[in-house]
């Protein structure tokens, strides 16, 4: 069955819909991977509330591109790419956020909200958990690799993939064009 979505830059008042998002799609993605304790904190939205408000209208997120993935009135995934936080990176821009509701992957969502934060003439890069092998094969095919870098954050081991400035993904429907 086809979804229709859309994919538009975030607002103020979609900030409950998109902590909310954030948190289920963690509990989706990293049970096992993260610890129970932090997946099933009963202050999580209310923490990533608080974030995505200062990521909406606090000055320092400026430069950052914010979008959200709607179903039916309801946001279903969250993007946002920004300066990358060291000016000698490498890349232009870096995914710091990338999550679609696991009930709506293979929507096509993911692709829209990539392209509506990373422009594909942009080089960029993100860090994904690992293992994530969804994740990992959705950035490969939307021209990410592996570069070797890992890191441990919050106990969590993530690698590095970039993209090269120019490169674009496959050709691919939206649903509902």
């Amino acid at each position: 069955m086809e979804t229709s979505f859309t994919v538009r830059p975030a607002r103020l008042d979609d900030v409950p819909a998109m902590a909310r998002v954030i948190v289920r799609s963690w509990q989706e993605t990293y049970r096992g991977i993260m610890p129970d304790r932090v997946l099933d904190d009963p202050g999580l939205v209310d923490f990533r509330e608080r974030f995505w408000t200062a990521a909406l209208v606090d000055e320092r997120y400026r430069a950052n591109r914010v979008a959200v993935a709607v179903i039916d009135g309801a946001v279903v995934g969250v993007a946002m790419a920004g300066p990358p936080e060291s000016p000698e990176a490498g890349w232009d821009v870096h995914l710091f956020v990338m999550y679609v509701l696991a009930a709506h992957h293979g929507s096509g969502a993911g692709a829209v909200l990539l392209d509506a934060v990373v422009d594909p003439a942009e080089a960029a890069a993100l860090w994904v958990a690992d293992p994530n092998p969804r994740a990992q094969a959705f950035y490969r095919k939307h021209g990410f690799a592996a570069d070797g870098t890992v890191q441990v954050d919050d106990g969590v081991r993530e690698i590095r993939m970039v993209r090269s400035a120019g490169r674009s993904a496959e050709p691919r429907t939206v649903p509902g064009d």
